[in-house]
């Protein structure tokens, strides 16, 4: 039974250096570890690439023949991955023995209400692969309450959209205040608390105070669903590495698919662990250190 994570988010959230970092990490630990690329705009991969998609459609030749912006082409890829799907399977076929990393586009219509994508994943699923999203936004957001704010509708459309199991991550936590100040501790991000503190924040901004009305409505129906929290990354800490993946493992079922050669150690300690993230010791290291 092939496991895998799927790699999302936003532009600039750094899932191309999360997939290069968890492959060392993993890789180190013993795991067997292949990274499928399927980002057809991905023009430097720092990587060892398995599977790029690149060999089957790239994002110029689909921009330049069709007369399509970025967007538009990156969209036009994953329908033509998909109707090629067997493409993708036959490129898999050889690394099922393989942990693998799918390194995903950044575009978010991709995760939020275009069909491609969930699709894609359905017929993975349908050969037995046992996936976790893995989603991914840049940490220095949660220093703007606006910004935070569409962080979490972005986040619950996408875990809405792809109906897998899901990790939500604040990567970069080591920059997090590189733009500005936490208004609260880190812990009201992380945990998602009451966001009517947040409303304040939003009503009292001289451009969020014209929306009072809806600020309530988006703050209520991120509360009413309760689906969202994030766990923290610094991609070059270990500790933060090896936290995030035993959180990753224990949402896909990994730690429970039994003991393989070379695995015994994380899996083991991934089951010791919890699953709650105490971020008291991630405030302390990264935002309250002395300068």
């Amino acid at each position: 039974m092939p496991f895998g994570q799927v790699i999302v988010g936003p532009p600039g959230s750094g899932k191309t250096t999360y997939c290069w970092g968890a492959y060392q990490y993993l890789t180190a630990v013993g795991r067997k570890v292949a990274i499928v690329n399927l980002d057809p705009a991905n023009d430097f991969i720092p990587y060892p690439c398995a599977v790029n998609v690149a060999d089957l459609i790239t994002l110029d030749d689909t921009m330049r023949e069709l007369r399509l912006g970025p967007n538009g082409g990156i969209m036009f890829c994953l329908e033509y991955l998909l109707e090629n799907i067997d493409w993708l399977i036959e490129k898999l076929e050889p690394l099922k023995d393989h942990y693998i990393l799918f390194d995903f586009p950044g575009q978010v219509e991709l995760f939020t209400h275009h069909s491609a994508v969930k699709q894609i994943l359905e017929k993975l699923q349908e050969l037995s692969y046992r996936l976790v999203a893995v989603h991914l936004v840049d940490a220095h957001y949660c220093t703007d309450p606006a910004k935070y704010i569409s962080v979490l509708l972005l986040s619950l459309k996408t875990m809405i959209q792809l109906e897998l199991p899901h990790v939500n991550v604040l990567s970069k936590i080591d920059l997090v205040e590189s733009y500005g100040k936490l208004a609260f501790n880190l812990e009201f991000y992380t945990d998602v608390m009451d966001l009517s503190y947040l409303q304040q924040a939003l009503d009292e901004d001289a451009f969020g105070s014209k929306y009072k009305k809806l600020n309530a409505a988006l703050c209520d129906l991120i509360e009413d669903f309760s689906l969202v929290g994030f766990y923290t990354l610094c991609v070059e800490d270990k500790t933060s590495m090896t936290k995030l993946q035993q959180v990753i493992d224990k949402a896909g079922g990994f730690i429970f698919g039994g003991l393989t050669e070379g695995n015994e150690s994380i899996m083991l300690s991934a089951m010791k662990s919890g699953y709650h993230e105490d971020v008291s010791d991630v405030q302390e290291k990264w935002i309250d250190r002395d300068d």
